[in-house]
């Protein structure tokens, strides 16, 4: 799976706020939550401010408008790569840069 360099995945679906929030121990470090556009990790972005952390961002435009704007992505190796997840079919016409991957 694709991500941004030095990413923590925490999910959605199954999305655990205790456990992440015992990974990110200072309230008032800086997160930028993201997902394939960026309304999913929205979701996950008000639960961290509701849990107490007061700088959490959400990246506009997700790791589609990261990577359509030049930037790094990462393997799971991290690894820069082409490849980035494109959630679904649907989804996957947002993203102009880089290979479409489904799996």
């Amino acid at each position: 799976m694709s991500h941004l360099k030095n990413a923590m995945y925490v999910g959605y679906d199954h999305f655990n706020l205790l456990k992440t929030t015992n990974q990110l121990k200072n309230k008032q470090q800086t997160i930028v939550v993201y997902c394939s556009l960026g309304i999913r990790s929205e979701d996950i972005a008000e639960k961290l401010k509701k849990a107490g952390y007061s700088n959490v961002f959400n990246l506009y435009g997700g790791i589609f408008e990261w990577k359509n704007q030049g930037f790094p992505v990462f393997d799971m190796h991290n690894t820069e790569t082409e490849k980035v997840h494109a959630y679904s079919k649907v989804w996957s016409k947002w993203l102009m840069k880089g290979e479409k991957v489904f799996d």
